[in-house]
């Protein structure tokens, strides 16, 4: 998420796919389908092999009055367009993380949340359940970082930018998948899908991300919607991004009526019981 959107699409030509899953029922392909009934296991989790059992190793409700700052921390500062500001993160009471995106004296700010030096892992299931935003010029994004991703010469084993779930189109039911590795200048290296579900821009949904030593797979909604070991898949720990932020991939950000908001319900991460996938790689 650190370079030019429209610069990636251009460069890596992230491919754009229809997903229509099985328990979905729609009255057409297009994003903009008003008759939908969506069958969805808010409990899925991947298919392991015989003998391994998902474990819950941390997760966040985001039940109470107060964001957990033993588990998160606020950054804050200049992002893109705009600003991230403290405040704009908070919990609303119902047990779901508002990310907030607001203008105050021509200048717009937008929360995000991450575990940095707080809760730090590498492989297993990643799932984020959510609401999204409903304006243009602003994108919330569910993704996975390390401080690797700037590093050059072992591609994305030594770490990369994952993310599973970004939204700049509130009008499309299109979610982008990336991953980016080997920095963001030069040797700066990347993939991607879009892919379009209908009805995903309403309501609640899930996005999940089984990342294992071998491959990454990117679910929505408990649906697989793109398997890929590029860049070599990371071998290193990462930790937990939400964040929301204001550029114009997402549009032109003097257009949206604000305050907007994108909510989270939860974040799960699950590994392996009895020491995780990652116990026999070094």
């Amino acid at each position: 998420m650190e370079m030019d959107r429209r610069e990636f699409l251009k460069t890596t030509g992230a491919r754009l796919c229809m997903l229509i899953p099985a328990g979905f029922i729609t009255s057409g392909c297009s994003s903009g389908a008003t008759e939908l009934e969506r069958m969805v296991d808010p409990e899925f989790l991947p298919p392991i092999p015989d003998g391994a059992k998902w474990e819950l190793v941390w997760s966040d409700e985001f039940g109470g009055g107060q964001l957990d700052r033993s588990l998160w921390e606020t950054p804050a500062g200049v992002r893109r367009d705009g600003y991230w500001a403290e405040e704009d993160s908070y919990l609303d009471g119902e047990g779901n993380l508002v990310l907030r995106t607001r203008e105050r004296d021509g200048k717009y700010y937008s929360g995000a949340v991450r575990t940095k030096g707080t809760f730090e892992h590498r492989f297993g299931y990643w799932v984020a359940r959510c609401k999204f935003h409903t304006e243009v010029g602003h994108w919330p994004a569910f993704w996975l970082f390390s401080p690797g991703v700037g590093s050059v010469g072992d591609e994305g084993r030594d770490g990369t930018e994952i993310d599973i779930m970004e939204k700049p189109w509130p009008d499309e039911d299109r979610i982008n998948l990336a991953l980016h590795w080997d920095g963001y200048g030069e040797d700066h290296k990347s993939d991607g899908r879009q892919v379009i579900v209908p009805g995903v821009s309403r309501g609640w949904h899930t996005f999940g991300l089984l990342w294992s030593p071998g491959e990454y797979v990117f679910y929505i909604d408990g649906q697989e919607v793109w398997r890929t070991n590029a860049g070599g898949v990371s071998q290193v720990p990462a930790y937990v991004k939400l964040t929301d932020e204001v550029g114009d991939w997402a549009g032109d950000i003097a257009e949206a009526r604000l305050p907007d908001y994108a909510l989270f319900d939860y974040v799960r991460v699950y590994d392996y019981a009895g020491g995780g996938m990652g116990k026999s790689v070094p």
